[in-house]
């Protein structure tokens, strides 16, 4: 499409930092990527990290009444734990230790409110990033203290008696310090009633009051020059409702623990448009899960998992020859304590009494190469090494084309790897599961093409094709000769899907997106459509202004077809509504919004893990519920 030269010079091109590690235009990204802004947090009501995800293109979320578990590009496989996308805050590694696990329902230690915007980049990021950057990266980028130049207060009531509250002050002083101090607390007595038909036996199959949730999170952020220190702290206990792996329907005691806490000292000096980068930190994460259990006799089974690590990295980029950007990095990790047990709190007795420690080091480098004026050329490669498994190389390759400002096309090959965790190299209780220290990481394949036009000023289309293939897979498989589950690699994958995207932004005006992904993801062995991996998915948000920058009506509108579950059967395709009125500015400081979730009371399920995790085959969601929330500055 031809545009003017007036035209091209209105277009606004959206940057990114996390997708080559400095900022860039996301047309010159080797990468597929969505942006979420504050503003899209805020306007369209989204609670937590995982609402924000089932608004974006590709991903979909499960949510067991635990824990919530993403999907992307037709990729969810029950009973894992978010270890195939890497989460980060302000470039910090989220996915912990022992499992891996990317945290994204209440027991993310960070409240959403302190989001400036949420970058979601597709494919393969171990040339970059290591283990977990499988199928992408989501990198979450806070608010500063001069954001806030003030101190904030936030209250919230909602449907199951749920209540939350948020404190922050932030400042920032002439001499060019910036503090940022927040503190939030959650609390959620849950749906009073959950009806499960596979536990008719027990008080008619119905869960009363067991689905409770409470947290709170500490979060600061203070910068000085090049210096920024950044740590947070979370706590969250949630009850558990579905009676997991063989517990007592209807227990008090059913009930997981989440505590984790982080610190990050980071340092960045750009000069004649070359920049170095160097930050240590050091991590805790904690897991305590609780479940009645009847032997008999009944005595409450605990299940614990605590994680210690520290590291650092070093990064220059610099610009070479006038065409050269190249990026080069070391990281360095040590896991200090990954330590996992399972035992019997009274009468006592010990089944699993695991203690490790690992370390792992990283070279990397990364070129983008200005070849002509209108091609852009991305290569990069990464080298780890594992005390656990050894050495593993990834690379990165992407040519992109940009004949014109408003035309982009991008070619992307990428290779990545998931290493084996902890919990599945050694998780061993001698009743249900033995350990395999001979695992192997998983790898991935991707090839992409994506072509994007800006239609005028304020329109914006994306349209891609990508590919992937999944070796060594790490599946759970019972032995017959024990009848013990051990991990092993046994499972390869294939997956083809297409996505579309519209954007659309008009100043004082409506400002939307839609999306559609369609997808086929195979297991090769057997030809089967993989569990949990909808065909089709569908987006659409749109935010009206009623009021000129005062007041705005915001719908949302989620749709899956149906999904595979681990029994053969099919949990139901969706479609939601959600709706929110926002006003912000109502009085000096106060902004307020009015959300309704699941505005139809649509009736539908998330695929459950299968046994021995869930009993149910189909675990269902929530119906209607609401939202009333007030923000006043001061």
């Amino acid at each position: 499409m031809d545009l003017s030269i007036e035209e091209l010079r209105t277009i606004q091109v959206t940057t990114v930092t996390g997708a080559s590690k400095y900022e860039q235009k996301v047309t010159e990204a080797p990468a597929s990527i969505s942006v979420i802004t504050a503003d899209d947090i805020r306007k369209f009501g989204h609670r937590t990290l995982a609402d924000i995800l089932r608004s974006v293109r590709s991903f979909y979320v499960t949510y067991d009444r635990n824990y919530s578990y993403y999907g992307v590009r037709g990729f969810s496989r029950p009973g894992d734990f978010n270890t195939r996308v890497l989460l980060m805050v302000d470039g910090h590694r989220m996915n912990d230790n022992v499992y891996d696990q990317a945290p994204l329902g209440t027991e993310f230690p960070l409240d959403v409110d302190l989001i400036d915007r949420i970058e979601v980049i597709r494919g393969p990021g171990s040339s970059l990033y290591g283990s977990n950057a499988f199928f992408g990266v989501i990198n979450v980028i806070t608010k500063s203290g001069r954001d806030f130049n003030g101190a904030e207060l936030a209250a919230s009531a909602a449907g199951f008696d749920t209540y939350a509250g948020r404190l922050t002050y932030g400042a920032k002083e002439a001499g060019g310090a910036d503090l940022l101090l927040s503190g939030s607390g959650y609390n959620s007595q849950g749906p009073r009633h959950l009806q499960y038909q596979e536990f008719a036996s027990t008080n008619s199959g119905v869960a009363e009051n067991r689905d409770n949730d409470r947290y709170h999170t500490i979060f600061t952020k203070a910068s000085y020059r090049d210096f920024t220190l950044e740590g947070a702290y979370g706590y969250r206990e949630k009850g558990v409702p579905t009676a997991s792996y063989g517990s007592v329907f209807n227990a008090a005691d059913n009930r997981t623990i989440d505590e984790s806490a982080y610190l990050d000292l980071a340092y960045r000096h750009e000069f004649s448009g070359n920049a170095v980068t160097a930050k240590i930190y050091y991590d805790v994460k904690n897991y305590q899960e609780d479940y009645l259990i009847d032997y008999p006799p009944v005595t409450r089974n605990r299940d614990t998992a605590y994680g210690r690590w520290w590291g650092g990295d070093f990064q220059a980029t610099g610009i070479f020859f006038t065409r050269h950007k190249i990026t080069a990095g070391a990281e360095y990790k040590d896991n200090l304590q990954q330590d996992q047990s399972n035992f019997d709190v009274n009468p006592a007795f010990t089944y699993l009494d695991d203690k490790r420690r690992s370390r792992l080091w990283a070279f990397y480098i990364e070129d983008e190469y200005r070849m002509l004026r209108t091609v852009l050329v991305n290569m990069g490669v990464r080298r780890d090494h594992y005390s656990s498994f050894g050495d593993t190389t990834n690379p990165r390759v992407a040519l992109i084309y940009a004949p014109t400002e408003a035309t982009i096309f991008k070619f992307l090959y990428g290779a990545a790897f998931r290493a084996p965790n902890v919990y599945e190299l050694y998780y061993a209780d001698g009743i249900t599961a033995k350990p395999n220290r001979e695992l192997k990481p998983e790898k991935i394949r991707t090839t992409e093409l994506i072509y994007e036009q800006y239609l005028g000023a304020h329109v914006r289309s994306s349209l891609s094709g990508f590919s992937y293939r999944i070796d060594n897979l790490i599946t759970s498989v019972t032995d017959p000769a024990d009848g013990l589950s051990r991990f092993e690699n046994v499972d390869k994958t294939e997956t083809r899907g297409v996505e579309f995207e519209l954007e659309g932004t008009w100043p004082d005006g409506p400002r939307g997106r839609v999306s559609y992904t369609m997808q086929k993801a195979k297991d090769v062995n057997t030809g089967a459509v993989l569990t949990n991996s909808p065909e089709e998915l569908a987006k659409l948000n749109v935010i009206v202004p009623l009021v000129k920058d005062r007041v705005f009506l915001d719908p949302e509108v989620q749709y899956a077809s149906k999904r595979k579950t681990v029994a053969g059967s099919a949990a139901p395709a969706f479609t939601l509504v959600n709706l929110t009125l926002y006003g912000r500015r109502l009085r000096e400081g106060l902004d307020a919004s009015i959300s309704v979730y699941n505005v139809f009371d649509k009736k539908y399920g998330d695929p459950g893990a299968g046994p021995p995790q869930h009993v149910q085959d189909v675990i269902e969601q929530d119906g209607r519920t609401f939202r009333v929330k007030l923000t006043y500055a001061f």
